[in-house]
């Protein structure tokens, strides 16, 4: 069980929609701590979800419906019904910092809003060893979009959530990471750049921008590299999500 200290957002994704809600029950390797139901839900669906959950020992709430539309944070597609799965690699950023391997990565999001995207990345940093940081202002929120992008990972891939990207640079420059972003204008290549030391050691954080914007101004200031992934054949820039996964890469390379 989750540590009943901690909040029930660093503790749990929250899962709305009939169809969603019935696969996380289906899924033996994952663990719902309770569901949410909507007073007046009826349906064959919602039965087969509740007998589920009656076999599995999870707990049901009845509420109001504004309650579900506000857990689900989605007024349109709740469906009346949410459940909070257990995700034990969802950190806060205070927590994440303090336990953090001298040699850690992370892939910190600032105003990436396409789930898709950020779905593909998590599945990516997963991958590579590495986490991600979604702050809640102007990131896709974690929901059924993301967590399929994500083919499931996100259920168990280390997601540090914090408030703002500009808050996070600050905070991971004060415990030691170096922090580079993905600039497709910045004079360095990534390939050039020094990502770890003679051990194959270093804290770095890698901060990619909005689809179409890039880095905000705000973050952009504060950070200690801008690198760029080269291109050729006319090709501007690559789909973040994409870009994402040469940086992680990058850096496992590098680490050997």
């Amino acid at each position: 069980m989750p540590d009943q200290r901690r909040s029930p957002r660093d503790s749990f994704i929250t899962v709305y929609g009939r169809m969603p809600v019935q696969e996380v029950l289906l899924d033996e390797a994952l663990t719902v701590d309770k569901l949410v139901v909507a007073h007046g839900s009826r349906g064959h669906s919602l039965d087969r979800i509740l007998g589920l959950a009656e076999r599995q020992g999870v707990p049901v709430e009845w509420t109001n419906p504004q309650r579900v539309k506000l857990l689900a944070g989605n007024g349109k597609h709740d469906q009346g019904i949410v459940a909070d799965v257990e995700a034990p690699g969802l950190r806060s950023l205070e927590e994440y910092v303090a336990e953090a391997p001298n040699d850690a990565g992370v892939l910190l999001l600032d105003g990436v809003n396409n789930p898709a995207n950020v779905g593909m990345i998590i599945r990516t940093a997963a991958a590579a060893g590495m986490a991600v940081v979604l702050p809640s202002h102007g990131t896709a929120a974690i929901g059924p979009l993301v967590i399929k992008a994500s083919a499931g990972v996100a259920y168990r891939a280390t997601i540090v959530r914090c408030r703002r990207a500009s808050e996070a640079v600050k905070r991971l420059h004060a415990a030691g990471f170096t922090t580079y972003g993905l600039d497709s204008e910045a004079a360095v290549s990534l390939f050039d750049a020094t990502l770890v030391d003679q051990r194959g050691r270093r804290r770095s954080a890698f901060v990619l921008g909005n689809e179409t914007e890039g880095l905000s101004g705000e973050v952009a200031g504060q950070l200690q590299e801008l690198v760029a992934i080269p291109m050729s054949g006319g090709v501007e820039s690559l789909n973040v999500a994409s870009a994402a996964a040469v940086v992680a890469f990058e850096l496992v390379r590098r680490r050997g």
